[in-house]
């Protein structure tokens, strides 16, 4: 049995959440922990008084979008597990999982928080499905030798600090390091996007 759909102000109070989830990551990806809420609130194109009403404190919004994105990390494990193809599987978690930039949080909010008991165990759950796709690519003969669900988790922070203006540079990587990560790597030439060009990188440092 299905969800009736959500109307009026339980569709926009959901579509507000999820806007100041997104927000979130990339302002907590560029400012770190010390970004105010203002920032959050005018990247998710909500009112910071509706921001307040919502979420009554910085700590608050912090605890909710840390379960969200824990939530979406779990939910992107068990895709992953769902997948046949071993692999597959943990590749597209990690991929999955730099596409909303799921690592955002604990690369910079990691400590600044006082974690709940719905968060831990929501962490636990994913981090067992995350060691179980690890398992399973390592039974297989399809992961490189020593690296751990740790290593995964890492990879993901790293590359969900991304700027926010790379051109696409991060798909590119991360494909490189997927490479390095599997036991049968594959030809550099199924790289997903062209090489960034001298012009662009360097334009950066132009004001």
């Amino acid at each position: 049995m299905t969800s009736a759909p959500l109307r009026g102000r339980q569709a926009e109070a959901l579509e507000n959440d999820r806007a100041v989830l997104d927000a979130a990551r990339r302002v907590f990806a560029v400012h770190g922990p010390d970004a105010p809420v203002a920032a959050v609130a005018a990247e998710a194109g909500v009112g910071i008084g509706s921001l307040y009403r919502r979420y009554p404190s910085k700590e608050a919004l912090l605890e909710y979008v840390c379960l969200e994105s824990m939530r979406q990390q779990e939910a992107a494990a068990q895709r992953g597990l769902d997948v046949e193809d071993p692999w597959e599987g943990l590749a597209s978690f990690v991929r999955d999982c730099v596409s909303f930039r799921a690592g955002v949080f604990g690369a910079t909010v990691a400590g600044a928080l006082e974690t709940t008991d719905e968060l831990r165990a929501t962490a636990k759950r994913a981090n067992d499905r995350v060691t179980r796709l690890v398992s399973r690519a390592r039974d297989a003969g399809a992961l490189r030798p020593g690296v751990t669900a740790v290593d995964l988790l890492l990879l993901i922070e790293l590359f969900s600090r991304r700027r926010l203006d790379d051109g696409g540079a991060h798909q590119r990587l991360l494909a490189i390091a997927l490479d390095g990560l599997s036991a049968h790597p594959t030809p550099t030439a199924d790289l997903p996007v062209p090489p960034i060009p001298w012009k662009a990188y360097l334009s950066r440092w132009q004001r």
